[in-house]
């Protein structure tokens, strides 16, 4: 069962880390030594899911001041991935994407993550923070209709990278408890 404090688990799965070819795996592996947010959603071409996903890509830079990577994954194959960041974003697509999309394709990674939902084949919107030694350090899982907060994100972020205590509401710059 997936526990926070104990070893994440392990992936390797088709992505368009290579857009052209769509050869290029990403597995936990490649990860180690950084942090990783590895997030899920449903589907490809759908509503909430490229606010998400822009919003994440947005703001990516944040992420790498503070040592992490972002990897989105979903049930979709590559094809249809590569399809939805060629598509322009006033036509609901993700162009100018700056993080890989992983293709989850067999449905093992969502499943190993506790967030399939098996009669329908998709991912719950599923969230997780893994450590650079592969720990994973968060969990959230949000309803299908419910998208995530990048801000909360980030800050969840810090706050495990802080190395103390973070009390309610706790904001980068504030004592630990």
């Amino acid at each position: 069962m997936l526990q926070v404090g104990q070893p994440a688990p392990e992936f390797d799965m088709a992505s368009t880390k290579d857009l052209t070819t769509l050869k290029e795996r990403v597995k936990l592996s490649d990860y180690r030594g950084k942090w990783l947010v590895l997030f899920f959603y449903p589907l490809d071409f759908t509503f909430v899911c490229p606010t998400e996903v822009t919003g994440f890509s947005d703001r990516l830079s944040e992420f790498h001041d503070l040592n992490a990577e972002v990897i989105a994954v979903s049930t979709d194959s590559v094809f249809s991935h590569k399809a939805w960041i060629e598509t322009p974003r006033e036509k609901n697509g993700v162009s100018d994407l700056l993080f890989p999309l992983g293709s989850d394709i067999t449905k093992s990674v969502s499943r190993d993550y506790g967030v399939l939902i098996e009669r329908d084949g998709i991912a719950l919107r599923g969230l997780f923070i893994i450590d650079p030694e592969g720990i994973l350090q968060y969990q959230v899982v949000h309803s299908l209709n419910i998208g995530r907060n990048v801000d909360e994100a980030v800050r969840v972020l810090q706050g495990l990278q802080s190395g103390g205590r973070c009390p309610i509401n706790w904001k980068p710059g504030q004592e630990n408890i």
